[in-house]
């Protein structure tokens, strides 16, 4: 099993060398890879063999709305003042929510995510009203994970209590940056008082954890800001934290285009530093890097996990639930099911429709063959534990019968040779470990494994560093 004590090493060398967009592996195939093609009974087939072995489901919820736009967001949103909106969409939400709950049987939540958007953009009754048709509509394990994403500027004392006794057991907010300058360059202004306020309240509602999101590499940010706002954050003490790099893509985003100023963004040597001191300080200060872009406390269930090789991870991100059927509803959301992915409609005019003529929602799907299954796992295992055993994988899949891990694998070995070559990997006869200095190129040692990579234009992806 992982060892907590092994370190991140930074090779700026190596972050140079392989610093290329690739997608961030919450899923394989990559949701890029769904079609409007997609078979609306392969959905409903893939749910069926989900009742009949009991799989846990995972539940997702996406509330779309935002008040403004932050310019930095890369989420599926609906930008508008207008309370009212909200009624109308939980109507159809419900609805989602209706169709899908008889299509399961017999089978225990064990997480709930809301995500967004943003789900505190919600009055409280909206959110007991939804929270009701969740628990009308399934049976949740008592020591289900139960998360949502919060706007600090949405919050004060009696909200955040309310999300407390209703339930909500985790709650994430976005931080970005403390400099007021860089708050207001990226639109999404929140005062450091704010910010305390907001951690106060959580902390003494008693909630089991509180995460925050930082972004490195957002209009006038330098090594010294950005240095301030790590310590800033250190003050709050999260339980987890993930800090993101700003993927600048105005030929996908045009409000970045529009509004964001390339020649004002810290340049690559600047970005690598800021990272670098990022990770030097919040590990340090006792933060375990779990993978990616993820750090939490040493004793938190992420970390612990992840020293039992028991992570893992899907359109969520990381987490220390057992593998489940990943259900999502709402506008844009995607549920992860053994061998099929599918997504509902992006927009709401569509999304509405299709409930209307009482048709589920799904724009878009995939279903995975075999060799998706099973690269699914060698990636996610490499992702997750930062080792692998091939002797695991030959006796799940059954490659032993007539070809060995080496065999099947042949042509991806002689990649991971060049990373062997270069202290990204270790290779034995049985092993793949990723070593200090890979651990911050995870999607690159994944990448190898991606056939769709091959043929898959790479511009739609953030950078891997």
């Amino acid at each position: 099993m992982l060892s907590l004590a092994n370190p991140v090493v930074f090779d700026p060398a190596l972050l140079h060398k392989y610093n290329q967009p690739l997608p961030r592996y919450t899923s394989y195939p990559p949701a890029t890879e769904m079609k409007d093609s997609f078979n609306l009974r392969d959905f409903e087939a893939a749910v069926a063999v989900g009742n009949y072995k009991q799989t846990p489901l995972s539940l997702y919820c996406h509330i779309p709305f935002c008040e403004s736009a932050c310019y930095f967001c890369g989420c599926n949103t609906v930008i508008t003042r207008h309370k009212r909106v909200a009624d109308p969409y939980l109507d159809y939400l419900e609805r989602n929510i209706a169709q899908v709950a008889q299509r399961v049987s017999n089978r225990r939540v064990n997480q709930l995510h809301w995500g967004g958007g943003t789900p505190s953009y919600l009055t409280m009754a909206q959110v007991e009203r939804l929270w009701t048709v969740l628990h009308d509509h399934f049976q949740f394990e008592p020591e289900a994970e139960i998360s949502i994403e919060v706007n600090p500027r949405d919050l004060d004392r009696d909200y955040v209590q309310f999300l407390k006794d209703l339930g909500f057991k985790r709650v994430s907010f976005g931080l970005q940056d403390f400099d007021l300058k860089v708050q207001a360059a990226v639109n999404r202004v929140q005062p450091e008082s704010m910010l305390f306020d907001a951690m106060g309240w959580l902390r003494q509602a008693g909630f089991e954890s509180v995460n925050v999101d930082l972004i490195y590499g957002l209009p006038y940010q330098s090594l010294a800001t950005f240095r301030d706002t790590i310590e800033k954050t250190l003050r709050l003490d999260p339980d987890r934290i993930a800090v993101f790099n700003f993927a600048y893509v105005p030929w996908i985003k045009p409000i970045q285009k529009k509004h964001i100023d390339p020649t004002t963004l810290p340049g690559p040597e600047e970005k690598l530093e800021i990272f670098h001191m990022t990770i030097d300080r919040l590990t340090a200060a006792g933060y375990q890097f779990i993978g990616m872009d993820h750090f939490a406390k040493a004793g938190d269930e992420l970390a612990i996990a992840q020293s039992q090789g028991q992570l893992h991870r899907n359109f969520q991100g990381y987490t220390t639930q057992p593998e489940s059927d990943l259900l999502g509803f709402g506008m844009t959301s995607i549920s992860m099911l053994h061998d099929v992915y599918g997504q509902n409609h992006k927009g709401l005019h569509d999304f509405y429709s299709a409930l209307d003529a009482n048709q589920l929602p799904l724009e878009r799907g995939v279903v995975l063959s075999q060799d998706d299954i099973l690269r699914r796992t060698v990636i996610m295992e490499l992702m997750c534990q930062f080792e692998l055993s091939k002797a695991a994988i030959e006796e799940k899949y059954h490659l032993s019968f007539d070809q060995d891990f080496d065999d099947y694998f042949a042509r991806e070995r002689q990649d991971l040779q060049g990373l062997e070559a270069d202290g990204l990997v270790r290779l034995t006869p049985n092993h793949i470990e990723v070593l200090p200095a890979g651990r911050l190129l995870i999607r690159n040692i994944a990448a190898v494994f991606d056939t769709y990579l091959r043929d898959r234009s790479i511009r739609q992806f953030s950078q891997s560093v």
